[in-house]
């Protein structure tokens, strides 16, 4: 390897210097110019050289690692997507349900709400623990407006 390196960059400067005592040979005019773009393109010849000579055919490029590596991640991010957007439901749905007790008038009501995936992924509101005193009303609310039925509302009064 070292020596195919080291074979490469003699070439290249072989022809530079090549170039250069030409380019100094050569009268200014149009012949001057002829050989300096034909200078430039052996000059590129030479730099590519290494790319000319690569058998492509052999060359095999697997991507099955990366193409699997990306899939791993997706469902990771996916997933934390998910959790993310299930942690602000729950958060939302806390805040509209102690806004909903400031508004009935009941102080001291500490809500917890747990979410599962809905039909279509998204997560859903599906059961409540409130701590404080009972009130009928809230709970009706919340099983009107939050569709989390009674038996899933959990009350533990007294407790805050």
């Amino acid at each position: 390897m070292i020596e195919a390196v080291r074979s490469w960059l003699t070439s290249i400067a072989a022809v530079t210097l090549m170039l250069t005592v030409i380019q100094t040979l050569v009268p200014e005019g149009t012949l001057r110019k002829i050989s300096g773009f034909t200078g430039g393109l052996l000059l590129l010849a030479a730099l590519l050289q290494p790319v000319l000579k690569t058998d492509l055919g052999r060359m095999r490029l697997d991507f099955s690692d990366y193409s699997a590596a990306i899939e791993n991640r997706a469902a990771e991010l996916n997933t934390a997507g998910k959790e993310e957007m299930a942690a602000i439901i729950a958060g939302r749905t806390v805040a509209y349900i102690s806004d909903k007790a400031d508004a009935l008038g009941l102080e001291g009501i500490t809500v917890r709400v747990e979410t599962e995936p809905g039909t279509d992924g998204v997560p859903l509101p599906v059961s409540a623990v409130l701590a404080g005193p009972y009130s009928q009303d809230l709970a009706d609310w919340i099983a009107g407006e939050l569709g989390i039925p009674a038996e899933r509302q959990v009350w533990h009064e007294g407790k805050n």
